[in-house]
């Protein structure tokens, strides 16, 4: 399994039990990640000192996601790129109401999301033809939220597993079996909205505008359900405290935004590539993603 995540703390909060799973199962799992978060939001009081310090704010992430991935079991972890001695740095996002993002008017050279696309996915096609992945997950083609450096990521990830498939019948090709965006079903997102609104805890409206990764409930194509892994995805998101904080007792996140948002051990997942295979559950979706790769 190859993960293809924008940020430090984006693996814990989309894909941790999965990666936690996964891991447990004896599955190889790389995570790649494209910038180190140079421009996010520092929430801890005590870790003030980073805050308008890219540099010092990026060494330090870096050490919070050593941390996560320890805690879901995850060994292989690489950031795009540095095999080759580049660095995608964070584009930073302008927030807009309900939870969305978009891109800043300034951005910075280097920054991930105007990079080349073609580059940049030549350095992730390297690691997949080296990886051998059966299955790679990343976001939706919204990014998630509307994150530049989240769209960025889904359009690399996708060129790289063209790129890495290669010729017909290269030798040295690599075709993904399966690709999946991760992804959220609407009703489950209102309910559990509706159920912190009414405990007072500050979230967006459930029945406003919502972000792209949260879809209909029928275009849910998978779901991994892995409650024994919740206090490895807890853990993980704890280690990124420069980023949010975890309330275990509410079983709740909270990032700059104020937001509460709660952690889950049930992930869900859209398939962009591939062909859905048995295991289904009752809704018909896919249980196991491996199904159908001849793993």
């Amino acid at each position: 399994m190859l993960l293809v995540h924008a940020h430090p703390d984006d693996e814990s909060l989309t894909t941790g039990a999965t990666m936690a799973a996964a891991a447990a199962d004896g599955v190889h799992v790389t995570l790649v990640t494209c910038t180190r978060g140079e421009l996010g939001e520092v929430v801890a009081d005590d870790l003030g000192y980073l805050r308008g310090d890219p540099e010092a704010l990026a060494a330090h992430r870096e050490t919070e996601l050593a941390a996560a991935t320890a805690a879901l079991g995850v060994a292989d972890h690489r950031f795009l790129g540095a095999d080759a001695g580049v660095r995608y740095r964070d584009t930073g996002m302008v927030s807009l109401p309900g939870g969305l993002a978009a891109i800043p008017e300034d951005v910075a050279p280097g920054a991930f999301a105007v990079a080349d696309l073609d580059e940049a996915a030549g350095h992730l096609a390297r690691v997949l033809r080296e990886v051998r992945p059966h299955v790679l997950l990343t976001y939706d083609r919204t990014g998630g939220y509307g994150h530049p450096d989240h769209g960025m990521a889904h359009r690399v990830a996708l060129r790289a597993v063209d790129v890495a498939a290669g010729p017909a019948g290269a030798a040295a090709g690599w075709p993904v079996p399966k690709v999946y965006a991760a992804v959220w079903p609407l009703e489950v997102v209102r309910t559990a909205l509706t159920a912190l609104a009414v405990a007072g805890r500050p979230v967006v409206d459930p029945d406003g505008p919502l972000p792209g990764m949260i879809v209909p409930d029928d275009e849910v194509t998978a779901v991994v359900d892995a409650p024994e892994h919740w206090t490895a995805k807890a853990a993980a998101l704890r280690a990124h405290r420069s980023q949010m904080h975890v309330d275990p007792a509410a079983g709740t996140t909270m990032q700059a935004d104020g937001v509460a948002v709660p952690i889950v051990a049930t992930e869900w997942y859209q398939l962009l590539r591939g062909t859905s295979a048995p295991p289904f559950d009752a809704d018909g979706r896919e249980t196991d993603l491996f199904a159908g790769t001849g793993t």
